[in-house]
């Protein structure tokens, strides 16, 4: 079997892995019949991530990246939808979701504009690439207070393992494909994801559980 599959198989199986650890927060939901200790902006951006990377997939004709983005946008639908219905905050949230769907509109306005497919799979590459790393980035505020704490009651190992895994099996893919887009957005995680494992290493807690967790989107 070639790398590629290989690589694609790996990419499928360890990113749908990290899209289902927001089961954990599903069933809290449905547990405690509320949302507390639940973030629900996570499950927006990494929609909005999943629809970039999907439409991105589609242009290259990449079966890869079209049918885990397919799989991880129903699961955060899923979660959406599921917050949505728990929330005591509904108007609010449902603003943020029409300030979402907005930016999408406008994005997907300006690309429909790009004429010229290798531009507009080059710029669509760019957007997406510049959110992921964003999104993999923005923990990093609570890094620095896990560190100041000495405590990791906050992070949760699997979704820091399925995230190493993750971003390494795309950095690898990317490679084999030669995508920049695909790469340079992943290697961010691998980077997080090892900063984290030295502060599981340095800072262990007993009481370390899926609580809170930080959620990278991945490419």
């Amino acid at each position: 079997m070639e790398a590629a599959v290989l690589l694609s198989w790996a990419c499928l199986v360890f990113t749908i892995w990290m899209f289902s650890t927001g089961l954990s927060d599903l069933w809290r939901m449905f547990t405690l019949k509320n949302t507390e200790n639940v973030q629900f902006l996570p499950f927006i951006t990494t929609a909005v991530n999943n629809l970039g990377w999907f439409y991105y997939g589609q242009l290259k004709d990449d079966w890869t990246l079209m049918t885990v983005n397919s799989i991880g946008l129903g699961l955060q639908t899923c979660y959406i939808l599921v917050y949505l219905y728990f929330t005591s905050n509904k108007c609010r949230l449902l603003a943020r979701l029409g300030a979402a769907a907005a930016a999408l509109s406008t994005v997907c306005f300006y690309f429909a504009t790009v004429s010229d497919p290798s531009a507009r799979l080059a710029q669509l590459g760019l957007v997406c690439c510049t959110f992921t790393v964003t999104m993999y980035l923005s923990p990093l505020t609570d890094l620095v207070k896990i560190i100041r704490t000495r405590s990791t009651k906050c992070l949760s190992f699997s979704l820091t393992l399925a995230t190493f895994l993750t971003s390494t099996s795309w950095t690898l893919y990317g490679v084999q494909l030669s995508d920049a887009y695909i790469v340079i957005p992943n290697v961010p995680g691998i980077l997080t994801s090892l900063v984290r494992f030295w502060l599981f290493w340095n800072f262990p807690s007993s009481l370390t559980q899926d609580k809170f967790p930080f959620r990278p989107v991945q490419a």
